[in-house]
């Protein structure tokens, strides 16, 4: 039996044991963390990484009512929804919360239809949706499309996905939502990886192809950056023994995947997030533990740099910009099944 198939047993049986299983200006990076192969601690919550005015720290914020792993994460008129995942027993949570940075306070929303882990979220033409993921194992992915409309704080499913998938990522590039990796159930339902990038219009509702995944993988984060979209980290079959440090581009109008410099700690279970033109890898987990990492890529010069760690070492999470911040609430502090509560986020004061 290889490593690879041990780890990904271990991980369904300990699932059902729980019961289910832009251009601005460059801003500039003080404090900056070395590169590691394996997590660092070096930070403590709402710690300060640096005093210099206008440069970017971590903050701590009013704690996630539920903790939870496995999340999606998205902005939508400055709330971040926090959707899905798992809960402390382990089991799949149809639960979303939202959270005001404003007023650092959070408030409950209408729970999803159906309890979700691993899916994805994005918000467009003021809507919430949310693609995929899974019901309970990882040999159950799904191929529903919710539609949270914040006005009448109704869910709806909107469309159905040309294909199931969970552990994958979205973005929206142009209007269009991108669904990117992820895994689907292969021989004796044991987790096979996918090319396929599946388009979606909201405007029409249609579905179309684009360039598939040069690397397929799942637990990848991504983010557009001056209408292009990164693909970055993940691992093979859902086995964190094999995570990558691929970073790939999508030029929409040439229809064409770029490979570019890798990500200097290759690890999955991130959170991916644009700020300020840069994009930011947060967090996520290997053999080793879990990261604090928070590497950031300048597409300028296709190179990535150390940025002030998480304080907060988490895999599981998703991050969702609203302002002049990227938030990264709940996540899982230890491989595998774990929660938290912890809310931070990264940017100016």
């Amino acid at each position: 039996m290889t490593r690879s198939f041990t780890l990904l047993l271990a991980l369904v049986l300990l699932a059902a044991a729980c019961g289910d299983d832009d251009d601005a200006a460059t801003p500039t990076l003080t404090s900056a963390q070395s590169v590691s192969d394996g997590p660092t601690n070096s930070a403590s919550p709402g710690t300060v990484t640096t005093e210099e005015p206008g440069a970017l720290r971590w903050f701590a914020s009013a704690p996630v009512p539920t903790p939870r792993s496995e999340v999606a994460v998205a902005a939508l008129d400055g709330l971040v929804y926090v959707i899905g995942g798992f809960e402390a027993n382990g089991s799949t949570s149809a639960l979303v919360e939202a959270y005001d940075p404003e007023k650092d306070t959070w408030s409950n929303v209408t729970p999803l239809p159906q309890p979700l882990h691993h899916t994805a979220a994005v918000a467009v033409n003021g809507n919430l949706f949310v693609f995929g993921g899974y019901a309970a194992s990882f040999s159950t992915p799904t191929d529903t499309v919710f539609a949270y409309d914040p006005a009448g704080g109704v869910w709806t499913q909107s469309a159905e996905m040309p294909r199931a998938r969970g552990g994958h990522a979205a973005a929206v590039l142009d209007g269009r939502v991108y669904l990117v990796g992820g895994a689907v159930p292969g021989p004796v339902d044991a987790p096979v990886n996918i090319a396929e990038v599946d388009v979606w219009d909201p405007a029409t509702g249609e579905w179309s192809e684009a360039a598939p995944l040069p690397t397929p993988r799942d637990h990848l984060g991504a983010a557009v950056v001056d209408g292009v979209l990164y693909a970055i980290g993940g691992r093979i079959e859902i086995d964190f023994g094999l995570n990558l440090d691929v970073s790939e581009a999508y030029d929409a109008e040439t229809n064409e995947w770029t490979l570019l410099a890798p990500l200097p700690t290759a690890r999955s279970g991130i959170a991916v997030a644009a700020l300020d033109g840069l994009v930011y890898a947060i967090g996520g987990e290997g053999l080793v533990g879990t990261f604090q990492e928070n590497e950031v890529y300048d597409p300028a010069t296709d190179t990535w740099a150390g940025a002030p760690n998480l304080p907060t070492p988490r895999h599981g999470i998703g991050a969702a910009v609203v302002g002049n911040r990227i938030h990264v609430p709940a996540g899982g502090p230890t491989p595998g099944l774990s929660v938290t509560s912890d809310n931070e986020s990264f940017g100016e004061r």
